[in-house]
């Protein structure tokens, strides 16, 4: 079940991110930058966030005095491809135009967003680099996944400004609301998750237990 939840939420995640694009309303700090690195240097957005991901796993081992986690890479990649594929296929189903209808897109594309991001760590199986850099932050800085998250946003922000990311309303809101978000599904899919498991697991004992012979 872990690594099924790990790929659930990598899924989840990216259509999040790929929403809040599609809305046309600015994205997080961090996805703003990596649009703007496309739109202004070239590669696709999900190129972009591997080609980032290698330089926060170097950052994250130099904080933790640990040995790089390449298993974050394989997270990076494997969300940076379902970022490229989401973004290709919603505009054949949604196409926002009038401000409310964009709104509810990015609404949507943010709550997602931390859902996705609450699952996939839940498993505590190679988080994306950006993801790992706020559990580093929050550890050494004592504080909660709302205030590191909201130091690395800020962070991002000024980089995604100097290549003319996707900066706007939803931005600032993501800002201020992505880290708060996060910290509040944090518990609630953890509950949620323990209890799939747990029935998994039940299930199966009871299975192996019917079929075993007498």
């Amino acid at each position: 079940m872990k690594y099924i939840f790990y790929v659930l939420g990598i899924v989840i995640l990216t259509l999040g991110i790929s929403l809040t694009i599609q809305s046309d309303l600015g994205t997080s700090p961090f996805d703003a930058l990596l649009v703007g690195l496309s739109k202004n240097v070239g590669l696709s957005v999900g190129s972009w966030e591997i080609i980032i991901a290698l330089f926060l796993i170097g950052c994250n081992s130099f904080l933790k005095r640990q040995r790089p986690e390449i298993l974050g890479l394989l997270t990076a990649f494997i969300t940076g491809i379902s970022i490229d594929l989401w973004l290709y296929v919603l505009p054949h189903l949604l196409e926002p135009e009038l401000w409310y209808s964009r709104l509810v897109c990015f609404g949507v594309g943010l709550l997602v967003t931390g859902i996705g991001t609450a699952t996939y760590l839940y498993t505590n199986f190679a988080p994306i680099p950006v993801d790992r850099l706020t559990l580093i932050l929050k550890d050494l800085t004592k504080s909660n996944l709302f205030f590191s998250r909201t130091v690395i946003y800020l962070v991002f922000l000024l980089m995604a400004m100097k290549f003319n990311g996707p900066i706007g309303i939803g931005t600032l809101l993501t800002v201020c609301l992505g880290g708060l978000i996060l910290n509040g599904f944090m518990p609630l899919t953890e509950k949620v998750l323990d209890r799939i498991s747990a029935h998994s697991s039940t299930s199966l004992n009871y299975d192996k237990d019917r079929n075993h012979p007498i």
